[in-house]
C-alpha cells in the first residue's frame, strides 16, 4: 500500500511537471530578453496608441527602439517601417500621421510617418540634432530643443563650422569663466540649449530662446519643457536665467510668440521652481508643476494653473502631501489627471477645478506615463510591478475597469521565474513606520536560510517602488534574498518625512536602515551571519556610511557615492543640492565633518566593491578613488571599478552586464550566492580596460 501511494505521488509530481513547467532561474542574461514599453501617445481622434519598444542584445552591446501603432483595443499591433534607425519620441499630427525623432549617422533628425503612402520623410537635418518634438495643434508647426551656439542660433554652418574647429583644430582645452560649464556627462564648451520652431510648409527655422541661457532647463528623468497654445500662436517653456543657475532652481515659465520675440516670464514672483507647463484644451490657463522652497530641489511637487486673462497663479493640490510627476488635461478643461508617488507606487488622481477635490482613478500602481483619450472615455497607461515588466493598459473612466493592453514580455514571463515583493512595515525612527520591499530567492524553501542583500536607494529623496527592475530578478535568481527599504528621505509618505533626511544624511535614515536590518535577520529564512549592502549615489554614500559606522555587513558594494562631502561640494555641478541638504558650505556648515565618510576611516574593515563612472559630474568618480585609496592603504579588501565612458547611470546595454557581473562575484565571494556567470576581469577588459 505505502509503494502504490509513493508511486501515485510520483505520479503526480511527473503530471504537475509536465503540466507546469519549472520555470527556469533569473539570469542576467535574461533581463536582456526583457523588451521595455514606452509611455503611449494617443491619436487625435482617438482610434490609435503609438508607443516604443526597446530590445537589447547583450552580446552586441546594442539597442534597437522601435514605434508601434496598435487600435486603442490592442487590436492591429504593427511597427513603422524599419529604416535601420532606432526611432523614438512619437507625436501624432493634426493629419494622422506620425512625427518622430530617429537616429541618423550619430545625429538625432525629425521624420514623419504618413499611414496612407506607409512613407517616410525626414524633415530636419540640423548638424546639432533634434530632441523632444511638440506638434502644434494646427499641425504647422513642430517645436524641439537643440544645443547651438548662441551667436550661431539657427545658422547651422556656423554651428558647423565652430564644431569641426573644436575637434580637428588646435583646442585642446575647455575655458570657463562662470560656474555650470559642465553638466551631467557633458561639458557645454560654448554651447546652449535652446528651443528651435520648425515650420513644415515653408521649412524654416526660428530659434525662439537666443541668448546665453538653457531652455528648456535640464530636468533629470525628462519631463515637458514646453507647449503651444492652442491657437498655436504662442509656446510657453521652462527657463532659468538667473545669474548663477550653477546654485539656484529658481526656473521660470516663460511665453514668447511662435514667430519669436520678447519672451514674458509669467511666474517670476515665485523664487523656487516652476516647470512642466501644459494650456488648458480652452486656452484659458496653463496647468505647470511648482515648488515653494528655493534652491530646494526635493521640496514637494504642486500643480499650479496660472490664468491667462488674469495673470494670476494659483495652487490646486496643496492637500495632496506627496510629489506629484506627470499630469494631462481633461478634454474639457475642468478637471487634470495626475500620478502620485504614495507608498512605493505611482497611481492616477485627478483634481476637479471647481473645488480642488481630490480622488484617486486607478488602482495601487507603478504608472510610468499616461494619455487622456479624446472623447475622456479612457486612459492609456504604461506601469510595470517587480514581478512584471513595463506594459500598456487601459482604464475606462465609466466603471474605472483597468485592462492590459500589450503583452511583449508574455514569453519570458511563461519561461523564466520573475519574482514578486512582499512588504514589510518595520518601526523605524520616532515610531515612523518603514516599509520594507522583499524579494525571495528562486525555488525558495521556508525551511532554509538564504543570504541577504540589502539596497539603499539614491535620490537621495526618492522612493523604491513595486516596478520592474534588474536587481530585484538577478539576485534572487541568483539565491539572494533582496530588500529595499524606504527610510526617512524617502518620498511617498508625506513631505515631512521626504525633508528630514536634510541636515542628517548619516542621521534617522541610518538608524531607520539599522532597525530594517534588524527586523530583516529576524525572518526565519534570513541567515544573519551572511548579509551584504549596496546602493547608488545617495545609496553609495550610504555604503560609506555603514562602512564608518557599522560591522553587520559582510561585504559592500557602493556604487557612484560620495565620500568625502567636503571635496564633493568643490568637484559636483549642481551646487544648490549639497548647500541646501548639507546645510551650506563646508566653511559654514557642520555636516560636511559630521557625516563625512572619510572622516570616519579609522572604523573601516568591510571587503568593499566600488563602481563609478568617469564621466560622472553629479558624484566626481574621484570620490570613489579617495575611497579605494583609503580602503587599500588599510588593507581592507576592496576593488574598483571605472567605466570610462559612462556618468552616473552605467550604458543599459554596454556597461550595466558588469555591474551586475561583478556585484555577483563580490556577493558570492563574501556571502556564498551563486557565483557570477562571466569573467568579471575578461569583461573590464571588453570595456577597454587592463587590470
Amino acid at each position: 500500500m505505502k509503494k502504490f501511494c509513493f508511486e501515485l505521488f510520483s505520479l503526480s509530481l511527473l503530471l504537475t511537471a509536465i503540466i507546469f513547467p519549472q520555470k527556469k532561474a533569473f539570469t542576467i542574461a535574461d533581463f536582456y530578453k526583457v523588451r521595455f514599453v514606452g509611455a503611449p501617445a494617443v491619436s487625435n481622434d482617438g482610434k490609435e496608441v503609438a508607443f516604443t519598444v526597446t530590445d537589447y542584445k547583450m552580446k552586441e552591446g546594442k539597442s534597437t527602439t522601435k514605434i508601434f501603432v496598435m487600435n486603442e483595443d490592442g487590436t492591429d499591433l504593427k511597427s513603422i517601417p524599419d529604416t535601420g534607425r532606432t526611432n523614438y519620441e512619437p507625436v501624432w499630427t493634426k493629419d494622422g500621421s506620425i512625427d518622430f525623432v530617429a537616429i541618423k549617422e550619430g545625429t538625432p533628425q525629425l521624420f514623419n510617418y504618413s499611414f496612407s503612402e506607409n512613407k517616410i520623410t525626414q524633415l530636419t537635418d540640423l548638424s546639432t540634432g533634434v530632441d523632444a518634438p511638440v506638434v502644434s495643434p494646427d499641425g504647422k508647426l513642430v517645436a524641439f530643443s537643440t544645443d547651438v551656439y548662441p551667436e550661431c542660433g539657427t545658422n547651422d554652418a556656423c554651428n558647423k563650422e565652430i564644431d569641426s574647429a573644436s575637434e580637428h583644430g588646435p583646442i585642446q582645452a575647455y575655458l570657463a569663466d562662470h560656474l555650470l560649464f559642465r553638466h551631467w556627462t557633458q561639458y557645454s564648451a560654448g554651447k546652449y540649449t535652446h528651443i528651435f520652431i520648425y515650420n513644415i510648409e515653408t521649412k524654416t527655422y526660428t530659434d525662439v530662446t537666443p541668448g546665453k541661457y538653457v531652455s528648456p532647463t535640464f530636468m533629470l528623468g525628462g519631463g515637458i519643457g514646453y507647449n503651444f497654445s492652442p491657437d498655436s500662436k504662442e509656446l510657453c517653456f521652462v527657463s532659468n536665467h538667473d545669474k548663477h543657475p550653477e546654485a539656484s532652481t529658481n526656473a521660470d515659465l516663460w511665453i514668447v510668440p511662435v514667430t519669436g520675440g520678447e519672451a514674458v516670464d509669467i511666474t517670476k514672483e515665485n523664487k523656487a521652481w516652476d516647470g512642466w507647463p501644459i494650456y488648458s484644451p480652452d486656452g484659458k490657463y496653463i496647468a505647470y508643476r511648482t515648488q515653494l522652497i528655493p534652491n530646494y530641489e526635493s521640496d514637494r511637487f504642486r500643480i499650479a494653473i496660472y490664468n491667462r486673462q488674469t495673470k494670476k497663479s494659483k495652487i490646486i493640490t496643496d492637500s495632496f502631501d506627496n510629489w506629484i510627476d506627470d499630469f494631462r488635461w481633461s478634454p474639457d478643461s475642468k478637471t487634470i489627471y495626475f500620478t502620485g508617488e504614495v507608498e512605493g507606487y505611482s497611481p492616477i488622481y485627478k483634481v476637479d477645478l471647481a473645488d480642488d477635490k481630490i480622488s484617486k482613478v486607478s488602482g495601487s500602481e507603478s504608472i510610468f506615463g499616461f494619455e487622456i483619450s479624446p472623447d475622456a472615455k479612457s486612459i492609456f497607461y504604461v506601469a510595470s510591478s517587480v514581478a512584471k515588466p513595463r506594459e500598456i493598459y487601459k482604464i475606462n473612466l465609466n466603471d474605472n475597469k483597468e485592462e492590459q493592453v500589450t503583452d511583449f514580455n508574455k514569453k519570458l514571463l511563461e519561461e523564466v521565474d520573475v519574482r514578486p515583493a512582499e512588504k514589510m512595515w518595520v518601526k523605524g525612527v520616532d515610531g515612523h513606520k518603514v516599509e520594507v520591499f522583499i524579494v525571495k530567492p528562486h525555488d525558495f524553501d521556508p525551511h532554509k536560510k538564504y543570504p541577504l542583500i540589502l539596497n539603499a536607494h539614491g535620490g537621495p529623496q526618492s522612493q523604491w517602488m513595486d516596478s520592474f527592475r534588474g536587481d530585484w530578478q538577478v539576485y534572487p535568481g541568483a539565491g539572494y534574498v533582496v530588500a529595499f527599504p524606504n527610510p526617512h528621505g524617502s518620498t511617498g509618505y508625506g513631505q515631512a518625512y521626504t525633508a528630514e533626511i536634510s541636515g542628517d544624511w548619516g542621521g534617522k535614515p541610518f538608524e531607520d536602515l539599522m532597525k530594517v536590518t534588524d527586523a530583516l535577520e529576524k525572518l526565519p529564512y534570513v541567515d544573519k551571519n551572511r548579509m551584504g549592502a549596496m546602493g547608488w549615489s545617495y545609496g553609495g554614500y550610504m555604503m560609506d556610511w555603514f562602512q564608518a559606522k557599522t560591522k553587520r555587513f559582510k561585504c559592500i558594494a557602493s556604487m557612484m557615492g560620495v565620500y568625502d562631502l567636503t571635496s564633493m561640494w568643490g568637484s559636483t555641478e549642481e551646487l544648490w543640492f549639497v548647500n541646501h541638504d548639507l546645510s551650506g558650505q563646508p566653511w559654514n556648515s557642520k555636516d560636511y565633518e559630521k557625516f563625512s565618510p572619510s572622516a570616519y576611516a579609522k572604523n573601516f574593515s568591510t571587503p568593499t566593491l566600488i563602481l563609478t563612472g568617469q564621466k560622472d559630474f553629479r558624484v566626481p568618480y574621484t570620490q570613489s578613488i579617495e575611497y579605494f585609496t583609503t580602503l587599500q592603504t588599510l588593507g581592507i579588501p576592496s576593488r574598483l571599478i571605472i567605466f570610462k565612458n559612462d556618468g552616473h547611470w552605467p550604458d543599459n546595454v554596454k556597461s550595466m552586464p558588469l555591474y551586475y557581473d561583478a556585484h555577483l562575484d563580490w556577493f558570492h565571494k563574501y556571502l556564498g550566492g551563486a557565483p557570477a556567470p562571466y569573467d568579471v576581469k575578461k569583461m573590464v577588459e571588453n570595456l577597454g580596460f587592463k587590470d
